[in-house]
């Protein structure tokens, strides 16, 4: 476990001019003299927001939603998920988007998005090309049939394209779905062929780690799969244009944008805020995926306030998060737009051609807000790239951190080789919500290892097994939930009609109360700790482990690049396996088992000691890059692993069959 004494001191501390100068102090201001309540910091802020729902989103929605109000109350009910929020209000995403432009105070010329792909070809979008194109692509569609509810999917990179193509979709009422090309042609069925898309937007290919990686073909597959679709148009990324001869029904992007150029330019369709606008999909590790139904405004209100009051996100910022647009942080960077912020668009390997080629970026594009995995930051720590003593990083403000929980040493390592002033948020949420239930705070203090504490409107906690509150037992394990209903909870799932998958999902644990899968405890300061999955959790000799706690002390050892744990059947009980997957030229002897097995004994407990450490020469993943631990059990146990295409290296799964470990 973390060292007690350590935690007490502060990483960071913001100044007081510091925090005044945030839009979350001066949202408190506000709600103390608009409600007359005393809400000195942010933490009686977010017990204001928790206990009174509905004012707080409707603060929320008067100062950042563009959009029709109605004049209904902000919240109809008070249970999870029947709760509906401004049951008479009509809102388009993609409009709050655009607005963007006027609230970013530059010209109508100033750069929205600056797309870099790995090998430095680059392209640049004004705030007036990317209204333009979004406007010309919705009136493309709706020549093509396209209205309110029917779906578009996309098939690409992290490109201008695939912002405008949702921009569009969303602009007519559409529902936009996405995933990444380095998906397989059975993985992309698995999830657009649920939702039947009525239009396809693809790719000939990527680039990745200084190859090409051709699709145009699989694009083909792809879309004689789908037979609801009426065209596909196809983004040149290898080649400006591609040669559509063997893909019927095609048309080629820039083609596509020129003829909704010349047609009438449609009026954004605003809609109710349980119309669906967004489709995304969980990791599909245990099964089909499942198809999980967003409402754009939704997403707008609870990005408003995860990016404007958490992440201090306002006009002239330069926000850029590495993603694909196969991943939820996909849909949260773009939503930055609404904050008046231009986006940095990047496209391929993190590390090619250079350890640093990201923070080159920050220095060359005045990046305000740099997103990024816990696994980056790990990888950047371990091959020693030392950002503050190679850039300047003058204009970097914040750094987020998301997808896995973030070591100890990864907090360290920020303050100590990036930047001494700055804000490092470790934030936590899901696809789920398409946002976070914990995240960072610009007002108080960063302790090494803690998730700052809960977002606003989110009434979160822990719940030991019984259903009681852990919050004022510090360090105590058990299930992170969500008391009090919000406005990015699931439309619904689609082909779900009767709401039965949706229920047993978040609220089969604990009736009323969203119980989301993750193993968590509260700290002393108020944050929390987030310890890995609790599907995935271990029950050793009848203790439950969270499998981060393990992978937080493992990889502390420089020898040690990456672990991942499972509870294997043994004896009638549950013991656990450690797999390691090894820097360069180390090898597994007698004395790093014993370092291994040293270092959790000391650090958190003997319960937490392996019973057997084995070494790997990869760890399974999926295209989020989150390990797949359940993945690795289902084949450990002789069990199927139901949807490998879930996964960015299903080939790594050889590693851990018929191990002679496991059978001793």
């Amino acid at each position: 476990m973390t060292d007690t004494a350590s935690t007490e001191i502060p990483l960071w501390t913001p100044t007081a001019d510091q925090i005044r100068r945030t839009q979350v102090d001066a949202f408190r201001r506000e709600i103390a003299d608009a409600h007359r309540v005393d809400v000195p910091d942010t933490a009686a802020l977010h017990e204001w927001s928790t206990t009174e729902v509905g004012a707080f989103w409707d603060a929320v929605f008067s100062r950042w939603i563009v959009g029709d109000r109605g004049q209904g109350p902000a919240q109809v009910g008070n249970s999870m998920p029947q709760t509906h929020f401004f049951p008479d209000a009509g809102v388009n995403y993609a409009e709050n988007l655009l607005a963007g432009a006027g609230r970013s105070g530059a010209s109508a010329n100033a750069t929205a998005v600056t797309f870099v792909r790995e090998d430095d070809l680059r392209r640049t979008l004004s705030w007036t090309e990317l209204t333009d194109h979004a406007f010309a692509f919705a009136a493309f569609l709706r020549a093509n049939g396209v209205g309110p509810g029917d779906r578009v999917a996309a098939w690409l990179p992290n490109t201008p394209e695939v912002l405008v193509a949702m921009l569009g979709t969303s602009l007519i009422g559409g529902v936009f779905t996405s995933t990444s090309p380095d998906f397989g042609v059975a993985g992309v069925l698995d999830r657009f062929g649920q939702v039947e898309p009525k239009v396809l937007v693809g790719t000939d290919g990527y680039v990745y780690a200084g190859k090409n990686q051709p699709r145009l073909a699989r694009l083909g597959e792809v879309a004689a799969g789908l037979p609801t679709l009426r065209i596909t148009v196809v983004a040149g990324e290898l080649e400006a244009n591609p040669d559509l001869g063997s893909l019927p029904k095609s048309v080629l992007w820039s083609d596509a944008v020129r003829s909704g150029a010349g047609l009438p330019r449609p009026e954004p369709v605003r809609l109710p805020l349980q119309s669906p606008g967004f489709i995304l999909y969980s990791s599909g590790t245990t099964g089909a995926p499942k198809c999980i139904v967003h409402s754009g405004a939704g997403l707008a209100l609870k990005h408003a306030v995860e990016q404007r009051l958490q992440c201090d996100i306002g006009s002239g910022d330069v926000v850029f998060y590495f993603t694909t647009c196969g991943w939820m942080m996909w849909n949260w960077l773009v939503s930055a737009l609404a904050c008046g912020a231009s986006l940095v668009l990047y496209d391929g390997s993190p590390f090619h051609p250079a350890p640093d080629r990201l923070w080159d970026l920050v220095d060359e594009l005045g990046i305000t807000f740099f997103g990024t995995s816990a696994k980056y930051i790990d990888a950047s720590r371990k091959t020693g790239v030392s950002p503050r003593e190679t850039h300047g990083l003058d204009t970097l403000r914040t750094i987020a951190s998301t997808g896995s929980p973030l070591v100890d040493e990864g907090f360290e390592y920020i303050y100590e080789s990036v930047k001494v002033d700055l804000h490092l948020a470790s934030i936590s949420g899901g696809t789920d919500i398409c946002g976070c239930f914990v995240a960072g705070d610009p007002t108080r203090p960063v302790y090494r290892g803690e998730i700052q504490g809960p977002v606003l409107g989110m009434a979160v906690d822990v719940f030991d097994e019984s259903g009681a509150s852990l919050r004022g037992s510090a360090g105590a394990h058990g299930e992170l939930v969500c008391t009090a209903p919000f406005p990015s909870m699931p439309v619904e799932f689609w082909n779900d009609p009767d709401g039965a998958r949706y229920h047993d999902a978040y609220f089969r644990r604990f009736p009323g109360v969203w119980a989301h899968g993750d193993f968590a405890s509260w700290t002393s300061h108020g944050g929390l700790v987030i310890h890995g999955r609790s599907d995935a959790t271990l029950n050793a000799g009848g203790v439950r482990i969270g499998t981060a706690e393990i992978y937080r002390q493992v990889e502390r050892l420089e020898e040690v690049l990456e672990a991942l744990a499972i509870g294997q059947s043994w004896d009638d009980d549950t013991r656990i396996i450690l797999f390691v997957r090894l820097a360069d030229g180390v090898a597994l002897d007698e004395n790093l088992v014993k370092a291994i097995k040293r270092t959790l004994r000391e650090n958190c407990s003997p319960r937490h000691v392996p019973a057997q450490v084995v070494a790997v020469k990869d760890l399974p993943r999926t295209r989020s890059n989150k390990l797949a631990e359940l993945a690795v059990a289902d084949v450990v146990h002789g069990r199927e692993v139901r949807n490998q295409e879930a996964l960015a290296n299903p080939e790594s799964l050889e590693y851990f069959r018929d191990v002679p470990e496991l059978s001793r």
